[in-house]
Parts: C-alpha cells; sequence; structure tokens
C-alpha cells in the first residue's frame, strides 16, 4: 500500500502539475510507493489527516500545531527563501487609501486559507474591523477574490503575497496594495507522518541535494522553488508558538 501525499489547498493553480512531476520524482529517487491525494478544501484534506490517512504533506502553517501536537508528524523542509505572507488590496479606484480609514460593514473577501485569513484580520485592526463588524465574502479562490473588488462585490480583499503577485499584469493594474505583512518567519513546509518517520533524514538529504541535479533543478522550478531549506523541529516549535499567539 503505497504512502498518501498530500498539498495544501492553497497552491497557485499553475503549480499543480509541479506537485504530479514532483511526487513522480521523489518516488524514483527514493523508492518509495507514494500516491499524491489532492483536496479541493481544508476541510475534506483536515479530515484525511484526522482519519489517518496522510503520511507525507507539503503544509500551511496554521495546521503545523494540529499536525505536530496531535498527529506525531516532524518537520522536513521548507521552500528557501519562501515565507507567507498576507495582502490586503483594494480596487485601484477605491476612496480608502489606508486601513484605518475603513469602516464598519467593510466588505471583505478572502478564501478559506486559514493562516492567511488570520494575517489578514489582523492586518484590519487598525480600522477597529473584526470578524463581528465586516461583511464576510468567503470565495474559493484568489482569483475571485480580484474579481470580486474588480466588480465593485467586495471593498476589500485578503490575498495571500504569492498569490497576489501572480495574478495578470491586467488584472493587479486595477488594484491597490493598502498593505503588506513582513513577518518572515511564517511558512509552508514538508512534513512526514509517523509511517514515514524511519525515513525523515534519507528524504531530506535527497531533498535538499535536488539543486545539484539537473532533472532536480527542473523539478523545483515547476514548484517555483529554487531549493529546499531544513526546517529543525526548533524551528517549528517557533513557529507553532507564534501562529498560537497570533491565533489569541
Amino acid at each position: 500500500m503505497p504512502f498518501m501525499f498530500s498539498v495544501s489547498p492553497d497552491f497557485t493553480p499553475e503549480h499543480l502539475s509541479g506537485w504530479y512531476i514532483f511526487n513522480t520524482w521523489l518516488q524514483k529517487q527514493t523508492g518509495l510507493g507514494i500516491h499524491l491525494e489532492m483536496y479541493d478544501d481544508f476541510q475534506t484534506q483536515r479530515a484525511a489527516i484526522q482519519a489517518g490517512q496522510i503520511d507525507l504533506i507539503y503544509a500551511n502553517p496554521f495546521d503545523a500545531a494540529m499536525l505536530v501536537r496531535e498527529k506525531g508528524f516532524l518537520p522536513l523542509v521548507k521552500a528557501e527563501g519562501k515565507s507567507d505572507e498576507a495582502i490586503i488590496a483594494v480596487a485601484a479606484e477605491s476612496a480608502v487609501h489606508d486601513v484605518a480609514d475603513l469602516l464598519p460593514g467593510t466588505r471583505v473577501a478572502f478564501t478559506d486559507d486559514p493562516d492567511v485569513h488570520l494575517m489578514g484580520m489582523i492586518m484590519l485592526e487598525p480600522g477597529d474591523l473584526d470578524k463581528d463588524n465586516i461583511q464576510s465574502m468567503p470565495v474559493d479562490s484568489y482569483v475571485l477574490v480580484a474579481k470580486h473588488l474588480l466588480k465593485g462585490d467586495a471593498d476589500v480583499g485578503i490575498f495571500l503575497a504569492e498569490a497576489y503577485d501572480d495574478l495578470s499584469v491586467m488584472v493587479k493594474k486595477q488594484l491597490r496594495i493598502l498593505v503588506r505583512s513582513q513577518i518572515s518567519v511564517i511558512h509552508h513546509a514538508l512534513m512526514v507522518g509517523p509511517k514515514l518517520q524511519d525515513q525523515r533524514e534519507a528524504i531530506r538529504d535527497t531533498l535538499l541535494a535536488m539543486p545539484d541535479d539537473e532533472k532536480g533543478r527542473g523539478v523545483l522550478s515547476s514548484l517555483g522553488f529554487q531549493a529546499w531549506q531544513t526546517v529543525t523541529d526548533e524551528n517549528m516549535e517557533f513557529m507553532i508558538d507564534l501562529m498560537d499567539t497570533l491565533n489569541t
């Protein structure tokens, strides 16, 4: 029976094929049977995690605490030079130029990406906004967040910075950033569950060596990465503690 691999549903769509390429490459390099299972939303993926169906996961930072403390996962690596940052944006013609200018009743579009939503709501606090006095507009993707802003259906959008940066030039010309977070220590991480932990060091060494091989570099490029970087248990605990702090 193969080991089950999954990826946080907030990856940008243009990298979907890259994860399948990565999975095939990882199987060849490690000799392990690994099946990539993608989920359309966080709730479905979390149900699979709770059922013990996931052995390897590229996880978002919000879920890291649950994976480590409840399910016994351990960190492997993160994408070098990548961190999770949030952006608060408005339509280019919006009269709002500062978060502090926002008023109760503001229509806020966001996805179910938990760490980005958390950071975005903290960034709206200078406008005295919270979940109780905004009009929440949950959507399925960051492209739809942008579409709501462009159509005037939302006043403010919360984006994963990477997803915003990946929007087309035409779309970004019609939007304006109010604020971009600069936390820098919150990031996704590739993590192994209990069934794969005897392979932890071997998998990590294989991943860290990817830039030294032409095929490995190609696989990284398909993910939008340049290299992997080790995440220690201490690094992970620090990030979990920070997420807990932000969430209180």
